[in-house]
C-alpha cells in the first residue's frame, strides 16, 4: 500500500529461499533505503554491478540490463519496478528493463506500490491529493505468475516511521503529516487489498471458464475521448471496467472533417495515445460529421457492448443533457450499455 511495509525485505526473503533450494539467484538492482535489516538480508546474494551514467554534474546509477542478461541467472531480484531511469538510458522505465530480462529467459521478482498502478492514477490523486508521475502498465500484474500482497496496518506503518525504520526523523515527520496520514494509508490499503482480491478472482475465473463459456459472456468496452485532460480519467475508468469484465477496450476520438487539431489538442492526443498504449487499449481516430452515427458504426465493427462517455462542458451541458447527445445515443444505440463518467471536481457543486 505504501513505502516502508517491507516489500524489498520480502523480495530478498524470496530470493534467499530460492537460493537455498538450489536456484541461481542474483540481485539485479536493490534499493536498501539505508535500512540495516534490508542490507543484512542481501548479504550472501550475488550482486550484478550497477551501470554508472552522468547527467550534468550528477553521477547516477541504474541497473545494468545487459550485465544481468550476460550473467544469465535463473532468477533476478529487481527492486522498484515503477522507477524512471536516468535520462539517456535506452529504456525510460525499469519495467521496460524487466521486460528485456524476462525475454532473455530469466525469472524476475520485483516490488511496487499500489499508487504506481496506471489505471488507479486518478483514484490515488483523489485520495491523497498527490499526482503520481511514476506509473507502470496494469498488464504487468496480469502477466505475473504470482502477485504477493505485503500487508501492514496503517498504525504499524506509522510506528515504523516514528522509529526511523523508513525515513530519517525529519523526513518522517513531514511524511506523517502528509502522505502517511492514517486516513490516506487506510484508503491505500483498501485499494491494495481490493486489487489483489480482483487478481485472485481473475485467475480463478480464467482457470474455471471453458473457451465456449468465455465466448458466451464476451463483452467489449468503447471509451469516447476528446483531446482534453479529463479524457484520461475516462480512459482509466473504462479500462478498469474492461478488466473486471475480462475483455478488451477501444478508445475512440471522432475527428470533425476539415478541422485539424490545434497544437494544444495535439499535445492532449499524444498523452491519450501514450496512456492507451500503457494500458493496452486500442486508440482509434475516425473522421465523422455526426458523432452518434460514427460511434454506431465503430461499435458494430468492434463488437462493443459498453460505451463510456464523459460529462459535458458547461458550455454544452444544457444542449447535451437537455435534448440531445445522450438521449440520441440511448435511442440510436440499442443494446449497448452507456455509462457517463463523472467529473469528481463537480462534487463540490452539488446542492441539497
Amino acid at each position: 500500500m505504501a513505502a516502508g511495509v517491507g516489500k524489498t525485505y520480502r523480495m530478498l526473503q524470496e530470493g534467499r529461499q530460492a537460493q537455498a533450494e538450489g536456484r541461481d539467484v542474483v540481485i539485479g538492482y536493490l534499493e536498501p533505503h539505508d535500512r540495516p535489516e534490508t542490507a543484512a538480508l542481501a548479504e550472501g546474494l550475488e550482486v550484478v554491478p550497477r551501470l554508472r551514467t552522468r547527467h550534468g554534474d550528477l553521477e547516477l546509477e541504474e541497473m545494468d540490463v545487459d550485465g544481468v542478461i550476460r550473467r544469465a541467472p535463473e532468477l533476478a531480484l529487481i527492486d522498484e519496478l515503477a522507477h524512471t531511469n536516468a535520462p539517456g538510458a535506452r529504456n525510460e522505465k525499469r519495467w521496460q528493463d524487466i521486460d528485456e530480462v524476462l525475454d532473455a529467459g530469466i525469472d524476475v521478482i520485483s516490488t511496487v506500490n499500489v499508487q504506481h498502478l496506471e489505471s488507479l492514477n486518478d483514484a490515488i490523486f483523489e485520495l491523497t491529493e498527490i499526482r503520481v508521475r511514476e506509473t507502470f502498465p496494469d498488464r504487468i500484474l496480469d502477466e505475473a505468475d504470482e502477485v504477493i500482497l505485503v500487508d501492514l496496518t496503517p498504525e504499524a506503518l506509522q510506528e515504523r516511521l516514528r522509529a526511523g525504520k523508513v525515513y530519517s526523523p525529519e523526513r518522517a515527520e513531514v511524511a506523517l503529516d502528509n502522505f502517511f496520514r492514517a486516513d490516506k494509508l487506510s484508503a491505500l490499503r483498501e485499494l491494495a487489498l481490493r486489487e489483489v482480491a480482483e487478481d485472485v478472482e481473475e485467475r480463478r475465473t480464467a482457470r474455471t471458464l471453458e473457451p465456449l463459456s468465455q465466448q458466451a459472456v464476451a463483452e467489449r468496452v468503447l471509451a469516447l475521448v476528446e483531446p482534453q485532460p479529463k479524457s484520461q480519467r475516462i480512459l482509466r475508468r473504462a479500462w478498469r471496467s474492461a478488466q473486471r469484465l475480462g475483455t478488451e477496450m477501444d478508445a475512440l476520438w471522432v475527428r470533425r472533417p476539415g478541422r485539424p487539431p490545434t497544437p494544444e489538442e495535439e499535445t492532449q492526443l499524444a498523452a491519450l495515445r501514450r496512456l492507451a498504449g500503457i494500458l493496452g487499449a486500442h486508440f482509434l481516430e475516425v473522421e465523422g460529421e455526426d458523432l452518434v452515427d460514427t460511434v454506431r458504426h465503430v461499435a458494430v465493427e468492434r463488437g462493443s457492448t459498453y460505451i463510456f462517455v464523459g460529462t459535458p462542458d458547461e458550455s454544452r451541458r444544457r444542449e447535451i443533457l437537455g435534448g440531445s447527445l445522450l438521449s440520441r445515443m440511448v435511442r440510436e444505440l440499442p443494446g449497448l450499455d452507456i455509462r457517463v463518467v463523472a467529473n469528481r471536481a463537480d462534487r463540490d457543486k452539488l446542492a441539497i
